[in-house]
């Protein structure tokens, strides 16, 4: 939704807490890209419905629709949110896990709720990190932080993302 300079974007299928499909990362980063081009958006803001921000991918949505070329969704979110132009901006609230972890180390400001929990769970999924969060993750809380965030794979809550830098 549009609300004047802002461009409102919410996950919003919160009976699977708000996981990710391959549809609703094809309609975010048009969305983005659509906000980015649009001199009237003065910044773009994410944000879940319900009490998750984003449980991170439908496992089995991302099984039947893997990503098996570069113009794949997933892909196409990646771009987005990876080059937007515009303030990109998080309210985060519940879970983010995975995918809902690693986008927010792309946006320019994290608001997350006091009983907000993270996970980066790739580690115990035999997953490698995605959304250049390998990288980012370190430049953003050192190495050894993010190697225990990314090779432990334990949650964690706002208190420690802020303390993080996250």
């Amino acid at each position: 939704a549009r609300e004047g300079a802002v461009q409102r974007i919410q996950i919003n299928r919160p009976e699977k807490k708000n996981a990710l499909t391959a549809d609703m990362y094809a309609a975010i980063a048009q969305t983005i890209k659509a906000a980015d081009a649009d001199a009237g958006v003065r910044v773009v803001l994410i944000h879940g419905a319900g009490d998750a921000f984003t449980a991170g991918n439908d496992l089995q949505d991302f099984l039947a629709n893997a990503p098996r070329h570069a113009d794949a969704p997933v892909f196409r979110f990646l771009e987005a949110i990876s080059h937007v132009e515009k303030p990109l901006v998080a309210a985060v609230s519940g879970v983010a896990v995975g995918v809902g972890t690693t986008m927010l180390l792309h946006c320019d400001l994290v608001y997350a709720a006091a009983g907000t929990k993270f996970a980066l769970p790739f580690v115990n999924l035999g997953l490698c990190p995605e959304a250049a969060s390998s990288f980012l993750l370190p430049a953003i809380v050192g190495y050894q932080r993010a190697a225990e965030l990314l090779l432990l794979g334990e949650p964690f809550d706002a208190a420690k993302a802020h303390q993080l830098g996250i």
